[in-house]
């Protein structure tokens, strides 16, 4: 869950032209993202890769990721992302301060003040973010950005996803919880969190934020291979902490946990379908490469 790890976890972009009719998928030939089939003793998963926010009125899977979805037994996903209590509770537990403490007794004055000029810009009111930590004003902030150029996480893959699972009588199975996502962001210690707010702060000015995030949406329209590698590249490279901890907590961390979560879900399900943040899918540690390490057949489908 390009670029700013925050837009990792809840703010990937979406964009694509295709129409679902009731029931069945009605797509345009135009592939999107990655999808990969998984095979083994019998057994078969689907892994598509997802973006966490779209735009309104458009449906997001290609036609041969909606058959691979209506042949599925399950649905499986990072997040049952209508669960919204669980989400609430997380958050107060992960992205809030104590009652009587604030943001302001955690950052410097410099940084305190380019953060409450970019709320202001972002139309946020101060009193509502100062109880947030930052690594979660950074992340709103990046949110803010987005739904300004019409990417909403109400539009999310993710949805589109269950509403269709929920038409076709499916089972939803999860492969984390919002404590265990949310909970990463908390390891980040005061001056780690206080330097990935300054790093989102000065992608968000530069407009760098916005640029790589679409330069990721136009790789994954068009299931561009080397386009979404690049913005992988882009996210896991240099010495920022937003790098650093992609580096760590998305392929040190999340990928093998997913991999293990993802063989337990094949023990139960004939064939399942497994939609999971797009970069999950890309480099020598992402869920394809580790499937097969641990003896799986995988073909990548496009």
């Amino acid at each position: 869950m390009p670029t700013k790890l925050g837009v990792i976890f809840a703010f990937l972009l979406a964009c694509c032209q295709t129409v679902l009719a009731a029931g069945t998928a009605e797509t345009t030939a135009l592939h999107r993202g990655q999808l990969y089939r998984v095979t083994h003793e019998g057994k078969t998963s689907y892994l598509y890769g997802t973006v966490h926010v779209g735009r309104d009125g458009v449906y997001p899977l290609d036609a041969i990721a909606s058959r691979a979805l209506l042949d599925s037994k399950a649905l499986v996903i990072e997040l049952d992302i209508r669960e919204d209590q669980a989400f609430q509770v997380a958050l107060t537990r992960h992205g809030r301060y104590a009652d009587g403490d604030t943001l302001q007794a955690h950052l410097s004055a410099e940084t305190m003040q380019k953060t409450a000029q970019a709320l202001a810009r972002a139309g946020i009111p101060l009193k509502t973010a100062q109880q947030f930590k930052p690594w979660l004003v950074a992340n709103l902030l990046v949110g803010a950005e987005l739904d300004k150029h019409g990417y909403q996480r109400s539009q999310a893959v993710e949805y589109a996803l269950l509403a269709a699972a929920q038409k076709q009588d499916k089972t939803v199975r999860e492969l984390e919880s919002a404590d265990y996502q949310l909970g990463l962001f908390d390891t980040l210690d005061e001056p780690q969190q206080e330097q990935y707010l300054l790093e989102t702060l000065a992608d968000l000015a530069d407009g760098d934020s916005l640029k790589k995030s679409r330069a990721l949406l136009e790789a994954w329209s068009a299931a561009d291979t080397a386009g979404i590698h690049a913005a992988w590249q882009s996210a896991t490279t240099g010495n920022t902490i937003s790098a650093g901890f992609m580096n760590r907590v998305l392929l040190g961390k999340r990928n093998p946990e997913m991999a293990t979560n993802i063989e337990r879900i094949m023990q139960q399900d004939q064939v399942a379908f497994v939609g999971v943040g797009l970069l999950h899918l890309v480099g020598d540690d992402g869920l394809p490469q580790l499937l097969k390490r641990r003896g799986y057949e995988v073909e990548q489908l496009y």
